[in-house]
């Protein structure tokens, strides 16, 4: 009895972390989600959000910020592409402060640091698990 009650508790916290979305399951966040840094930059770059498929926060956005500026509401699932001026830029996750549920409530901040180089892509990956919450990730493009 203590092996069954032991294994459906490990499950059901493994239940709660996030796992990468298949390639062909990834959808573009929707243009009314994008709020910012969608315009073309001459001689800049581009930085690539995607978010883990999980249970934890899977009814909430969260929020994707460029240099501390809302830049989307992001699901579960989705991706996001960016144009931003090269240089160093920071990328950052927090509560999505435009719902009026209780997803809004509580607290979540999380940055990386991104060097953009002209006609370079920098990508991330936002990741949840039961113990941690959620992460912000540098990541590799899939397939490789």
């Amino acid at each position: 009895m203590r092996l069954i009650c032991a294994a459906v508790s490990l499950l059901l916290l493994a239940g709660c972390s996030s796992y990468r979305t298949e390639p062909g399951q990834i959808t573009q966040v929707p243009a009314d989600r994008l709020l910012a840094f969608q315009e073309p930059v001459e001689g800049g770059g581009q930085i690539v959000v995607n978010r883990d498929m999980g249970g934890l926060g899977s009814g909430c956005y969260i929020a994707v910020h460029v240099d501390r500026q809302l830049a989307a509401r992001i699901g579960i699932g989705e991706v996001a592409s960016f144009q931003v001026p090269p240089g160093d830029r920071i990328v950052g996750i927090g509560i999505d402060e435009t719902d009026d549920t209780l997803c809004s409530k509580g607290s979540l901040r999380r940055e990386k640091a991104a060097h953009i180089e002209p006609g370079q892509s920098e990508r991330f990956r936002i990741v949840s698990d039961n113990r941690e919450g959620f992460a912000l990730l540098a990541d590799e493009p899939q397939g490789k």
